[in-house]
């Protein structure tokens, strides 16, 4: 299939794309008629009753409980933004692959024709049966918290935004170990986030419940404090747990004077000249892709740390080093949810890998770190059980 022209042929992306880049295998053989019979009708009989009589029978004869919806509406698409559902297919179909190929779990892509919150959601909870798990995906904000906080509530099964909560759970191991390499404590270190949108959100609550407590999130119009006029609900309710708690606001520039770090989730760019009033041995972690916020040819001038979220510099804050395990670790254990005790739990086991080689350009595992799976699967089932939402 790969073989055959296509309008793009000879580019290796497209190469590597043309049919898609997944497909079903059947688990079972059909060689003939017997089993054919149990496979099928009439044998599936006796199962489908069995769990009619039982439906908790179908976390053992369907592959629903290892299986995740991937469900996007096309509207926040890697740095490409609204480009719509049928356009969002092959990162949804990525995203997929990457599922089975570093968690085991099985995962469908679903592309939704809508952007109506209420018509996402109805759409997903009549779709849940299906699935052991929901990954929500590239939905705009402020649309997606919604969308996730409610399907939480009317699922019980785990429902997990990764534009939020995994790059959140990467950035945090990831700075935990950049703290240690600078020898701060979490409790006095000052941090900046660019980007009030969905990853700058998740990042500020996990390094609040991590105990880094002085934070300020800023958006194109300065910091995200009460003081301004002009915020959102989400973003009312951030500047309460952030800038209103130390105080802090205005612009920038004036946040990151003396600032410890800087985690960028925004895009734009962040002149040289602010950078270079930051604090000595700076951490400065620059996520936006395809364009960090600050090169790491500028970080580097200042920071004793960098990271950024592409493969070609050292200390990638990458997903896939914790959406596979998380769900991997949340299905060994039917869980009914992914809580906040479970993504520490993932950071801190991300972070522990790398501990005792520590240095400035390895605060994180490597994804092909065959290490990294297993690790974060372990400490997600573990704290799914401290936290009473595992169910075996």
């Amino acid at each position: 299939m790969h073989a055959e022209r296509h309008p793009h042929s000879g580019d290796p992306v497209f190469d590597l794309h043309v049919g898609g880049k997944m497909e079903t295998v059947s688990t079972v053989e059909l060689t003939g008629p017997d089993e054919l019979s149990l496979a099928y009708t009439p044998g599936v009989a006796r199962v489908c009753e069995a769990i009619a009589a039982d439906p908790s029978m179908t976390q053992h004869y369907t592959w629903v409980p290892n299986t995740v919806a991937v469900v996007t509406d096309g509207t926040a698409v890697l740095g490409l933004g609204d480009i719509g559902p049928a356009a969002a297919m092959p990162v949804m179909e990525g995203k997929a692959v990457l599922f089975k190929q570093f968690g085991g779990v099985d995962a469908v892509p679903i592309c939704l024709d809508t952007t109506d919150v209420e018509e996402i959601i109805e759409t997903v909870v009549r779709l849940a049966p299906s699935f052991g798990g929901i990954n929500l995906e590239d939905i705009s904000a402020p649309r997606c918290f919604e969308i996730e906080e409610r399907l939480k509530e009317r699922l019980d099964i785990p429902v997990f935004h990764d534009d939020q909560h995994g790059t959140a759970v990467v950035a945090l191991a990831a700075l935990q170990n950049a703290l240690r390499l600078t020898g701060r404590s979490p409790g006095s270190t000052r941090v900046v986030i660019s980007g009030a949108g969905a990853a700058g959100v998740a990042i500020a609550k996990i390094l609040l419940g991590a105990g880094i407590t002085d934070i300020v999130v800023t958006d194109r119009r300065g910091v995200v404090s009460s003081e301004r006029s002009d915020l959102t609900p989400v973003k009312r309710a951030l500047a309460q747990l952030t800038a209103d708690r130390t105080g802090r606001s205005g612009t920038l520039a004036e946040a990151l004077d003396g600032a410890d770090v800087y985690l960028g989730v925004s895009g734009g760019t962040v002149p040289e000249e602010l950078v270079a009033t930051m604090a000595a041995e700076a951490i400065i972690f620059a996520m936006a892709n395809p364009t960090p916020e600050v090169h790491p040819d500028v970080a580097h001038k200042y920071a004793r740390v960098v990271a950024t979220g592409r493969s070609d510099y050292p200390n990638q804050i990458n997903n896939v080093l914790a959406f596979p395990g998380i769900f991997r670790g949340a299905f060994d254990v039917h869980a009914t949810a992914i809580t906040e005790g479970m993504k520490l739990a993932a950071a801190n086991a991300l972070a522990e890998l790398v501990v005792d080689n520590l240095r400035e350009d390895l605060v994180i595992p490597s994804p092909f770190d065959p290490r990294v799976p297993g690790a974060v699967r372990s400490a997600v089932a573990e704290a799914a059980r401290l936290d009473g939402v595992a169910r075996r």
